[in-house]
């Protein structure tokens, strides 16, 4: 598949709004491809969806929320009556809700970030997938997992787990789409540090399901009394310029739109997160018993023993936003 190759093709993206989903369909429609942004947020929405029309983009607005699939198969089939097929689907939309030790998180927190994080995947591939695959051209799904889903972090298991679920159901999906010697490639989006307002529209999201106020950010602390340290960084630090650091939406664009192109299965954007990746499979290694394989095992359970969807991931190169592709 060629960059030209993309012009009239239509990409599907949740969570189309704002952030990386956003960023995603400028550099697409800058490529040609019909975007449709589907996003529970109508401002956001008529905000986003004006940016393509002053620039002559051809682009669709659809209210959506994930967890809903009869609003599911609606924004589907509106998609369908304006652009004709549905090509890429973009499974970005995802929560983000106040996590601490799993044993004392909400209840209600907890099946929010499930219907959102991983049944919002789901919906989408069961809504979309099928539509795509009834043209019989080339198409694409990718969906939206997280660092956090190949280096976990502390006090997060609902998203640490729930993302991880999303790279396996990928893994999955491109050994099904093989299978059957589909036109469709799959892929999973695994980013490090963007600008992104996943705070804000997780408030909102969360606002809207749960009936709850959209956090507030905490009040400064108070100054220190006579006799008590100051809090705040220890002296001598310096906080960094995450304008240096933190990447823009675009950036995370240019990426998939590469990957799609290249038939990537794995989209990762931070080569500094590989030796944390690299602690983790190298302590599961170390984990299988040191002791002699059964050859007849081995062959009843021939499926479980590797996969060649794994050895058609190659080495990515290195870029830099801007370059051409």
């Amino acid at each position: 598949m060629t960059k030209a190759e993309l012009k009239g093709k239509t990409a599907f993206i949740t969570g189309g709004a704002s952030g990386l989903g956003l960023g995603t369909a400028k550099v697409l429609a800058n490529a040609g491809v019909n975007v449709v942004l589907a996003d529970f947020r109508q401002n956001a929405l008529d905000e986003a969806t004006k940016y393509f029309e002053d620039k002559g983009q051809p682009a669709l607005g659809v209210k959506l929320d994930v967890t809903d699939r009869e609003e599911y198969a609606k924004a589907a089939d509106a998609a369908e009556a304006k652009f004709g097929k549905i090509h890429i689907l973009f499974n970005n939309a995802g929560i983000g809700i106040p996590e601490g030790n799993i044993w004392e998180d909400k209840w209600e927190d907890i099946d929010l970030a499930i219907d959102v994080n991983y049944r919002g995947i789901l919906n989408g591939i069961k809504t979309i997938l099928p539509r795509i695959l009834a043209h019989g051209e080339w198409g694409y799904v990718v969906s939206t997992a997280s660092k956090a889903a190949i280096v976990p972090v502390p006090k997060f298991t609902l998203y640490n787990s729930l993302k991880m679920g999303v790279v396996t159901v990928m893994e999955t999906l491109k050994m099904d789409l093989d299978a059957i010697g589909s036109k469709v490639g799959s892929a999973v989006f695994c980013p490090g540090g963007y600008t992104t307002n996943l705070g804000q529209s997780s408030g909102e999201l969360r606002a809207k399901h749960l009936g709850v106020e959209i956090p507030q950010m905490p009040p400064p602390p108070p100054p220190p009394k006579d006799g008590e340290a100051p809090q705040g960084p220890p002296p001598g630090f310096e906080m960094p310029d995450f304008s240096k650091i933190m990447r823009i939406p675009e950036e995370a664009g240019e990426r998939i739109v590469r990957a799609m192109l290249r038939g990537d299965m794995y989209i990762l954007t931070h080569s500094e997160f590989k030796k944390g990746w690299d602690e983790r499979a190298a302590a599961i290694s170390r984990a299988f018993p040191d002791q002699p394989q059964n050859e007849d095992y081995k062959k009843i359970f021939a499926i479980l023993m590797g996969n060649e969807v794994f050895n058609k991931q190659t080495q990515v190169p290195g870029y830099a936003y801007g370059d051409e592709y």
